[in-house]
């Protein structure tokens, strides 16, 4: 559930700020502001925060330096604001994290369903049935409940929220093709805009951190089509 969830605004301008205040608190949000990348710091260290959404033109800082240091130590959901013409701003800020991005100019109506997507995700980190699922594919292991993935020597392979969530809805379609839109819809719950590389940087980062990257031989490209899971898969139940 979001409902009251507390956001953590941080923007330098103060129109935004204004903006984005008055509309979250009318969807029954928490709302803290901060106006760079200190304030920022202060608010995360004294408050409970669920969610931030993170401008990457800061006075102060670099979005993506502030994202990245915030990324090594805690899991907190993060969503970028981004001029529409930084897309490789916005694809670093995916590599490095960040749960998702919304490009400037854009309607608050859309970063609240964004707001409320991510936090559904999240919501579902917590472990809510006593039985879980444990996944075995490619010499790797992946606890659903725990949300932790093994290598094949026992060692954790680390995953942000939302390469779990990718990784997730591969494991639980084992050699179907998936398009762009499905996986967007499945981790997520939106549709891909005309520009949206979110997947396909995902997908990197996934082959990356599986050691497939190169070799293509757990996930499979088809063009113009999407992506398949192409290793056998094991599943077994866990119990709590």
């Amino acid at each position: 559930m979001d409902s009251g969830a507390h956001i953590l605004v941080v923007d330098d301008d103060h129109e935004i700020r204004k903006l984005l205040g008055r509309y979250l608190a009318g969807q029954g949000f928490r709302v803290t502001m901060a106006c760079d990348g200190r304030e920022m710091e202060e608010k995360l260290a004294t408050l409970r925060i669920d969610l931030m959404v993170l401008d990457l033109m800061l006075p102060d800082a670099s979005g993506l330096d502030l994202c990245r240091a915030v990324r090594a130590r805690s899991r907190l959901p993060i969503i970028l604001l981004t001029a529409m013409k930084e897309d490789v701003d916005r694809i670093i800020g995916l590599e490095i994290g960040a749960d998702d991005y919304l490009g400037k100019p854009f309607n608050p109506r859309e970063l609240v369903a964004r707001i409320r997507a991510v936090l559904r995700r999240v919501s579902e980190r917590e472990p809510a049935p006593p039985a879980g699922q444990r996944f075995r594919f490619a010499g790797f292991t992946a606890d659903r409940e725990t949300r932790a993935v093994l290598a094949a020597d026992g060692a954790p392979v680390p995953l942000t929220a939302a390469e779990f969530e990718l990784l997730m809805a591969f494991l639980d379609r084992p050699g179907r093709m998936l398009s762009r839109d499905q996986l967007l819809d499945i981790t997520q719950g939106r549709e891909a805009g005309p520009f949206d590389r979110s997947i396909d940087v995902l997908v990197s980062r996934l082959r990356r951190k599986l050691g497939d990257s190169g070799a293509f031989q757990i996930f499979k490209t088809q063009r113009n089509g999407g992506y398949q899971l192409a290793v056998k898969v094991d599943v077994s139940e866990t119990v709590g």
